[in-house]
């Protein structure tokens, strides 16, 4: 919302001294974010003047239309001859009032004016645009051409009220009263300790029966519409320089006279209004529910379908206004420059549903100033008020003539009242306040306050957030100040540190950084389409997903169950800016809905929540699981003088499984296995033991080439991604760290010749059981097939470590070891010695 201080002092009689800055500062006090003062008009210095066109010669032989003019600027120029000076727009012509800005003078910006020569003449000075004064778009696309009664010679910067501060508030989605000048008025009046102005304290007339015809079909959405009718404007009127002035300082761009009354007020009151041209309304107004497809013309000349939520005012016809969002076309008044102007208005004054206009803004795209304060909630107390200013500012600037007709339906409603006890908000603040200040800070605020110990609080009707006693204790604290409130430190009890688990999560994130990872969080949203392109089967739990009533964005409207879409995404941006030797990770909490969906309860702030309560929020919540993934791409290892690099694949992410399963100090089963976007014959299952039962925790690999082609990923791209949870269960805590022995180890290699569908992790699995206690480790370090060993077989050579922990093994208790493990391999795999 943006403020001129001039305009404010119309409602607040501030102290001539207050500047932008203090006005600024008091607000802030009282709980406003006031993010700016502007300064309109700085280092802005006269002469500027109004003008008036006597002649205007085309001058010829340029690239662009180019125009010498004389102008009449009265004594401005201290020798009353006429002025001559060039300029290039053309929407003036001889006898129009203008600015003109004379040599010696400074536009903002620093922009000296003098006599020059050019275009072949001399000009003494610059006709002036909007944007050259700093005022803003006016509609006008170039000069501005000011209404004939303004005299040559006039002081413009007083006329166009140029110098001024402007505050940029920014209004939080609870205080809507503060999108109004009356509302910010209230505030100040509040923080100076002055009296107020109210706006809309005006004489209204009763309503009666000879008020335009309106009938509303859903009192839910739409419980106030005021309808008053002004005949007999004339076309040709334009708004008043003071009026198109005040609403360039807000933000708003002049349009023509109706418009812009409407727009003004709504800025005044903060109730925002719509007028229609009364020659194209056929029959009684209406509000209804909209037919689902229904098709109707907004103002911006977009045609929407509306959905059967959405509210419209209607006429015989069908809709003739998005109720609460924009206008119709078919109703729109004309301009004052077309052939037939709109000299009879309808002004509808309404009060809606906040959530409805809410989403229906939301659903079309259309997030106009009306529905930004519906939204908000605007007081339905001001809409008979704000019609009857809309007509008193039209009969006074376009010579119209008020009916005496007045139509108000109103939905019966009672006022809101609250009960609190008095003491509530000290109790809240920590703060002794006293019930003499908590009633008068909340009368200040507009609210009747009953009772003595215990508050009988009824709010006013401009303030819908104040629903509950924790609201109305805060209306006292931000009144008497944040900034009063003592500042203790809590002291919490003493505590062990880290949890098992924090610990466990602070080590993965370290061994994946160590390994030569680089984090990479991501938002928890996704769209259902990614699954698609991921594989996933259809009746795949990942495709089960929690989705969001209010949505950062319609494309990514549900919460993730995986954490690879996010990092995909990273890795694919990453690689089309240049980086093309990528290792992401990412640990992170995936949300999986309940079988059952529960209602959340309510926690109360006035306490701590019980056990049972907290465990009620749980249950009602998604499940929650903490997974970690990792992406590769590109080179795992670089080249340079050291020798050749390599590039990163599917066994490099099974290693970034492995290493957090040794962070965890957890045995992790590898194996083959096929799922969702690996390859599957690159795809590794990852699994552990919980509790005796064997568990598949994730899988690893490299992606299918559907999937990396449908995500824009580079070729060859690997995948990791396995459940922390599950990981931490299988654990038998914290790792130990090997004993170390000081007797020399027995090495034995072995070569095995299988058949070729028989895993080499399974032979391993065989050989590590068959070898007893002796085996310190065992690794693959050979895979061979060929013709020497026959079709269908494969040869895998391990090389297996022997070491005994209090004394040197001898080549007989190695050997025996060794044929052990091959005697147990040759039982459980049909493996066969090589060579044998």
């Amino acid at each position: 919302m943006r403020v001129p201080l001039s305009w404010l002092r119309e409602y607040v009689d501030l102290p001539a001294s207050e500047t932008g800055r203090d006005v600024q500062a008091k607000l802030i006090e009282v709980g406003l974010e006031v993010e700016t003062v502007e300064q309109t008009g700085a280092g802005l210095t006269g002469p500027l003047v109004v003008g008036k066109v006597l002649t205007i010669e085309e001058l010829e032989g340029f690239k662009k239309p180019i125009r010498f003019c004389t102008v009449d600027v009265g004594s401005a120029n201290g020798t009353g001859e006429p002025q001559e000076i060039v300029c290039g727009a053309r929407n003036f012509a001889v006898g129009d009032k203008v600015v003109v800005v004379l040599p010696g003078a400074v536009l903002p910006g620093d922009f000296k004016i003098a006599a020059r020569k050019t275009y072949g003449k001399t000009s003494h000075g610059m006709i002036c645009s909007g944007d050259e004064l700093g005022m803003g778009d006016d509609g006008s696309g170039g000069i501005i051409v000011l209404p004939p009664e303004h005299e040559a010679g006039t002081d413009a910067i007083k006329l166009l009220e140029l110098v001024d501060e402007v505050l940029d508030i920014a209004v939080t989605p609870d205080r809507g009263y503060a999108l109004s000048m009356r509302g910010v008025a209230r505030e100040t009046a509040i923080a100076y300790g002055l009296p107020l102005r109210d706006p809309a304290l005006l004489d209204v007339p009763a309503p009666n029966a000879s008020g335009y015809p309106v009938k509303i079909s859903d009192p839910m959405g739409c419980d106030r519409f005021t309808a008053r009718t002004v005949n007999g404007l004339r076309p040709e009127a334009r708004s008043p320089i003071w009026l198109q002035r005040r609403l360039q300082k807000a933000g708003m761009r002049p349009i023509s006279l109706a418009v812009d009354v409407t727009n003004y007020v709504m800025l005044e009151l903060g109730q925002p209004l719509h007028a229609y041209d009364r020659s194209r309304i056929q029959g009684t107004i209406g509000v209804r529910r909209a037919e689902q497809g229904e098709k109707f013309t907004t103002l911006d000349g977009v045609k929407r379908v509306l959905d059967a939520e959405d509210l419209v005012i209607t006429d015989d016809r069908g809709p003739i206004g998005l109720a609460g969002v924009m206008g119709g076309a078919n109703t729109e008044i004309a301009d004052h420059e077309e052939a037939a102007g709109t000299t009879d208005v309808v002004i509808e004054a309404a009060h809606f549903d906040a959530i409805s206009i809410a989403r229906t803004a939301r659903r079309h795209k259309l997030p106009s100033e009306a529905a930004k304060r519906f939204e908000r909630g605007v007081d339905p107390q001001a809409a008979s008020a704000a019609a009857q200013r809309t007509v008193d500012l039209l009969v006074l600037l376009a010579a119209g003539t008020a009916e005496s007709g007045v139509t108000e339906v109103i939905a019966p409603s009672a006022p809101h009242t609250i009960s609190m006890p008095a003491d509530h908000p000290d109790k809240v603040a920590g703060v002794t306040y006293g019930r003499e200040t908590v009633v008068r800070r909340l009368q200040e605020v507009g609210c009747d306050v009953y009772g003595q110990d215990a508050l009988t609080v009824t709010v006013p009707s401009w303030r819908p957030d104040l629903a509950e006693p924790n609201d109305l204790a805060e209306e006292v604290i931000r009144l008497e100040g944040y900034e009063n409130l003592p500042s203790t430190l809590p002291k919490p009890p003493a505590g062990r540190g880290l949890t098992d688990r924090q610990r466990l999560h602070r080590r993965i994130g370290r061994a994946l950084a160590g390994s030569g990872f680089v984090e990479a969080p991501n938002y928890p949203f996704i769209g259902e389409q990614v699954f698609d392109q991921l594989g996933f089967e259809a009746g795949d739990p990942v495709r089960r997903v929690v989705k969001l009533v209010n949505p950062l964005s319609d494309e990514e409207p549900a919460l993730r169950t995986t954490l690879l879409p996010g990092l995909l995404g990273a890795l694919r941006r990453n690689e089309g800016r240049g980086s093309h030797d990528l290792a992401l990770f990412e640990t992170g909490l995936v949300f999986k809905p309940r079988e059952e969906a529960r209602v959340a309860v309510r926690l109360p702030v006035d306490r701590r929540p019980t056990a049972e309560e907290i465990a009620s929020l749980t249950e009602a919540l998604p499940v929650q699981p903490r997974h970690a993934a990792v992406v590769l791409a590109g080179a795992r290892e670089q080249a340079g003088w050291w020798g050749k690099g390599r590039p990163a694949e599917w066994a490099d992410a099974i290693e970034a499984a492995r290493a957090l399963a040794a962070e965890s100090g957890t045995e992790l089963l590898v194996r083959q296995g096929q799922y969702g976007p690996w390859h599957p014959g690159r795809c590794a299952e990852l699994a552990v033991v919980i509790d005796g039962v064997e568990q598949v925790i994730g899988h690893a690999g490299e992606l299918h080439p559907r999937v990396v082609k449908a995500l824009g990923l580079p070729a060859r791209t690997c995948a990791m991604e396995l459940d922390l949870d599950r990981l931490e269960a299988a654990s038998a805590g914290v790792p130990q760290g090997p004993k170390i022995s000081t007797f020399p180890v027995a090495t034995q290699d072995v070569a095995l010749v299988v058949d070729g569908d028989v895993p080499a992790a399974a032979v391993e699995d065989v050989l590590r059981e068959g070898a007893g206690p002796l085996l310190e480790s065992i690794r693959l370090f050979d895979v061979f097939t060929g013709e020497q060993i026959g079709a269908g077989k494969k040869s895998l050579a391990y090389a297996l470590r022997f070491r005994a922990a209090d004394r040197t093994l001898t080549v007989d208790e190695a050997s025996a070891a060794r044929d052990a493990a091959v005697a147990l391999a040759a039982e459980r795999t049909g493996a066969v010695l090589r060579g044998a």
